[in-house]
């Protein structure tokens, strides 16, 4: 059985003076380890994505992020990259982070210990029924991150805690516990290692299982993201022709004239803006769903 992530595993005794090609060989093996933990979890993992875009396919809901430390980084991490590569509206996205999201003096340790501060800041963020909401905490002992998802709880949002020690308040606090037994560190308590990749791996399906479930991918094409340097204007004129079977040109011609490419697609398919805004608006989002529909009213004008 794994151990506590805070345990300090002999056979990395004298670490210190051990070569670097065995600490690089140690260090991976701990990574490696933290991997093949997470695929247990993938099942709770998927209950959780299917909850989460239930909960938040209304188009109300907002995914809150919670975590202390190195935890609240991953957090912070994944929750800002959701805008560019899913256009997911910043209105709907909160960080509560311990200590705050200003980190120019550093990470705040000793605000991971106030369970009062998470709680506070759950009330601020005015948390409800229509949020999700996912904490994170190597330990699961993290007071801030804990206070956060019992209160979240209580107002009856979605939650959810990824932790990697088993029977943890964080764990024992959310309607979907995810446990990543990594075990013991190679440097003890180094959580920034092991758990740390695992808290990402982990959150980073998650996300992408909730994104993909309320339609801002089609087929595997991220088709949601935002066309805001030319490398990804690039991308989404090489989407846009794909999708709706025209060349390059034709493609960017009609990016350039509808913004993105759910709308480039929608305009080669004949509609005009009105009719692409609402067949957006009535899909959620959801290029395929809108797709379908575009055809009856083609069907219709012809």
């Amino acid at each position: 059985m794994a151990g506590s992530t805070e345990d300090a595993a002999n056979r990395y005794s004298r670490l210190d003076v051990w070569p670097a090609t065995e600490l690089m060989t140690a260090l991976w093996e701990g990574q490696t380890r933290a991997l093949a933990a997470c695929v247990p979890a993938l099942p709770l993992v998927a209950a959780a994505v299917e909850a989460a875009a239930d909960r938040l396919a209304g188009g109300r809901g907002r995914l809150v992020y919670a975590g202390a430390g190195s935890s609240a980084m991953v957090a912070a991490l994944d929750g800002l990259d959701l805008g560019p590569t899913f256009d997911w509206p910043a209105e709907r996205l909160v960080l509560l982070i311990a200590g705050g999201l200003d980190l120019s003096r550093g990470l705040a340790g000793a605000a991971e210990d106030d369970e009062g501060a998470g709680r506070a800041d759950a009330g601020r963020a005015a948390i409800s029924a229509a949020d999700v909401v996912v904490g994170l905490s190597a330990s699961g002992a993290s007071a801030y991150t804990v206070g956060v998802l019992r209160a979240a709880r209580e107002a009856g949002a979605l939650t959810m805690g990824i932790a990697s020690s088993a029977g943890s308040p964080l764990l024992e606090a959310v309607e979907h516990p995810v446990l990543t037994a990594t075990g013991a560190e190679v440097i003890a308590g180094s959580t920034r290692l092991g758990a740390g990749t695992a808290q990402k791996v982990v959150l980073n399906l998650f996300s992408t299982g909730v994104m993909t479930a309320l339609g801002t991918v089609y087929d595997n094409l991220m088709v949601n993201v935002r066309p805001e340097n030319a490398k990804l204007r690039r991308r989404c004129t090489a989407m846009v022709a794909r999708i709706a079977g025209v060349d390059e040109e034709a493609a960017g011609a009609a990016l350039e004239r509808h913004g993105d490419v759910r709308r480039a697609v929608l305009g080669l398919a004949g509609l005009e803006t009105p009719d692409i805004d609402r067949l957006l608006t009535e899909t959620g989002g959801n290029l395929r769903k809108a797709m379908v529909r575009a055809k009856s009213v083609a069907v219709k004008k012809s």
